[in-house]
């Protein structure tokens, strides 16, 4: 329980101590937005990193030399919270979640999101989530890597459930790859013994692209079940 509380502590205070720096980084942002993105995704990663050192997590990460270069759909399982912690402590690009719209409401936080292309979607709305899809095809098509977790919400028994094939439509529209990413023991940060906190060593894999523009026409309607095999592949071998 201490840890938890010497975490929520931290992370409560980055965020209030981040609204001067927040505030400057505006100011790059009006001579040159690339720059504010690019110092945001450093803030962001090394505050998240120092978070993850808090609650003892080693993190290993493999298959990265298989990332293409430019924009990808990141397609992953989703386990923990801790998963978007790790995902943007490790990524090598600058990247946009997408989270549910009820991260919106937090405090803070939204700010920093919003500035690196991050999105909400409203599950409760076919026209919103439809909006929010075409907004990230176009980050997409203009070199902002996506991360999103098609299960749709996190896994309470490890299991992957099916993907929406939704998701992949970013990739297909804009013409990225997709890369399946598999995260390992996540779970046993928080949530397996919640409310503590435990030190917990971690897996994050990057699986082989998938480059949807490349597939025969019947196999482009099964990329979203490619990409969870992928993932089930990845998993199984740990």
């Amino acid at each position: 329980m201490i840890r938890l509380i010497i975490v929520a502590f931290v992370i409560i205070s980055l965020l209030v101590l981040s609204i001067p720096l927040y505030g400057l980084y505006c100011i790059i942002g009006l001579f040159n937005k690339k720059l504010k993105q690019k110092i945001c995704l450093i803030t962001i990663q090394i505050a998240f990193k120092f978070i993850l050192l808090l609650c003892g997590t080693r993190i290993t990460v493999k298959g990265k030399e298989k990332l293409p270069k430019g924009a990808v759909l990141y397609v992953a399982n989703h386990r923990s919270i801790f998963d978007i912690f790790v995902g943007y402590a490790k990524v090598d690009r600058l990247t946009g979640f997408i989270s549910k719209k009820e991260i919106e409401k937090f405090p803070l936080l939204p700010w920093w999101m919003k500035s690196l292309n991050c999105l909400f979607l409203d599950r409760s709305s076919a026209k919103a989530g439809l909006k929010t899809i075409l907004q990230a095809i176009d980050y997409a098509k203009n070199g902002t890597s996506i991360f999103i977790f098609p299960e749709g919400t996190r896994s309470k028994d490890g299991t992957v459930a099916e993907f929406k094939a939704g998701s992949f439509k970013i990739a297909e529209k804009s013409g990225v790859p997709v890369v399946p990413v598999a995260f390992y023991n996540t779970e046993s940060i928080f949530e397996k013994q919640k409310p503590y906190i435990k030190a917990a060593r971690v897996t994050m894999e990057y699986g082989d692209p998938i480059y949807i523009d490349e597939l025969p026409k019947e196999e482009k309607k099964k990329v979203s079940e490619m990409a969870r095999n992928s993932i089930l592949d990845m998993l199984n071998q740990k």
